[in-house]
């Protein structure tokens, strides 16, 4: 007995024998065409249980058939794929009723375990209002752990589900809070964002809940909070791991109760708002130094994301280059190209500020530099203007792992001058060194945790706990 029948289509012959082989031997039927308008036909006919299918077709984009068979079918479980790799693909997809989105080169056996719970589940998908263009298109790049934050980006868009989004300073957290709220179901409420680590840590509690007139000295008339300007809206608190115990508590409270009393007042107010908090700190460590509410990490943590380094994600580079320089042009600065060996040497680049760094070297590039070709000697030379860059991507001969740890902690100890860094300064050195060592094992072994294991020379179950509590972002390459 089968176990329901699936629609495919597409217009490639080798995706549809690879589809038709894999699902019958999972106990399915299966129906294929390579084109738009027989899908729709049998759709139309009432036939099928789910349906997989590309984007981009002889006849017409999936995108325009989605609409029509959710009118005609709504609970019917569509799976699209496409190797249009970018976010808008992922929210596209979301938007027009697709139950998920599978970015090509895809898994097969994440595939038959997606149309299992797509079959096993009741689905009914609020379709949104807007279509977002492709010009505005907010986070960029198509590499494998892109991929993986776009599909859980595009399913938290209807909810109003607690994201805390973990990453170094300048892989773009607050883009990601952004495009939650701007392709998300609080779209047409304010976005209101507040740095932790910007505000006076005795003027914070005012900060986000607001203060009475008397409320402290200087306090002359009522001032509105940032919770009450976000009402309705998504509050990204940036750098959570920065903010004092005591605002810790209310903000617990809020979270719990969903109200607040502003400083110096007494009548709790309700509150509507959607939290994204963001942190380049490990919250887990200061936990343990008392230093961050365990309470509180649990309330924010309800889906955690990681944003992978700029150096764990170099296919991205000549995506993220071109658009950099394309919005400069926009800004009026001049119109520049870029050789493919500069590319190349950027890819080798370490990128300790991450995206950030990057657009800030093509911005220098293009303000200050007449040429109209940037080539790999002018990155070199950008990037390591003392002359220490080495072609082979490798640090100089000087700048072993032993040394840099040691340079870093010279810095750290600089940058808190007579005073010290807080307890706890082994376990967070150990942390920092962890998270790419484990990282680079998993993306050498495509992502299979078990020769990962192997080549650390850890237990297999130790590297899926510290996986787990790293919370390091496992990224399976093609097979």
């Amino acid at each position: 007995m089968t176990q329901g029948t699936i629609l495919v289509a597409d217009d490639d012959t080798a995706i549809r024998t690879v589809l038709n082989q894999a699902l019958s031997r999972a106990g399915y039927t299966v129906r294929l065409t390579s084109n738009a308008a027989t899908l729709w036909r049998w759709v139309a006919e009432g036939e099928g249980d789910l349906v997989v299918t590309d984007i981009v077709m002889p006849d017409e984009n999936a995108f325009e058939l989605l609409p029509r068979i959710k009118r005609v079918r709504p609970e019917l479980p569509i799976i699209v794929m496409s190797a249009q790799n970018t976010f808008m693909t992922a929210i596209k997809a979301s938007e027009r009723g697709a139950y998920d989105y599978l970015p090509k080169p895809f898994d097969l056996k994440e595939l038959i375990a997606t149309i299992g719970r797509a079959l096993s589940e009741p689905h009914s998908r609020i379709q949104a209002e807007r279509d977002p263009g492709e010009d505005a298109i907010p986070l960029v790049g198509r590499s494998a752990a892109m991929q993986d934050i776009y599909r859980v980006l595009a399913r938290l868009m209807q909810t109003d589900l607690t994201v805390t989004i973990f990453g170094e300073s300048g892989t773009g957290k607050e883009l990601v809070a952004r495009a939650l709220h701007d392709y998300g179901k609080r779209r047409k409420g304010p976005f209101v964002a507040v740095n932790m680590a910007a505000i006076p840590r005795e003027l914070i509690e005012s900060e986000l809940f607001g203060h009475e007139r008397g409320a402290f000295t200087g306090a002359q008339h009522r001032s509105a909070g940032r919770f009450e300007q976000a009402e309705g809206g998504t509050l990204f608190l940036d750098e959570i791991g920065d903010m004092p115990m005591d605002a810790q508590t209310r903000l617990l409270r809020v979270l719990q109760q969903g109200e607040y009393t502003t400083v110096g007042g007494r009548t709790a107010i309700r509150t509507d708002v959607r939290i994204v908090a963001a942190t380049n700190k490990d919250l887990k460590n200061l936990i343990r130094q008392g230093l961050f509410r365990e309470d509180l990490f649990f309330r924010l943590n309800v889906v955690p994301i990681r944003l992978p380094p700029l150096r764990e994600r170099t296919d991205d580079i000549p995506d993220l280059v071109r658009h950099f320089l394309v919005e400069a042009e926009r800004e009026g600065l001049p119109a520049k190209t870029i050789e493919g060996d500069a590319l190349e040497v950027m890819k080798r680049h370490r990128w300790p500020g991450n995206v950030r760094e990057l657009e800030n070297l093509i911005r220098r590039l293009t303000a200050l530099y007449p040429q109209e070709t940037i080539t790999a000697d002018l990155i070199r030379h950008e990037l390591d203007p003392v002359g220490d860059f080495e072609d082979s991507g490798r640090a100089p001969e000087e700048e072993s792992l032993s040394n840099s740890v040691a340079r870093h902690m010279t810095n750290l100890f600089n940058e808190f001058g007579d005073a010290l860094p807080p307890p706890g300064l082994y376990h967070r050195v150990l942390r920092e060194i962890e998270v790419p060592l484990i990282g680079a094992a998993l993306g050498a072994t495509n992502g299979n945790q078990i020769r990962a294991a192997e080549l650390l020379g850890l237990n297999r179950n130790t590297l899926r706990k510290k996986i787990r509590d790293l919370q390091i972002l496992v990224v399976r390459g093609p097979r």
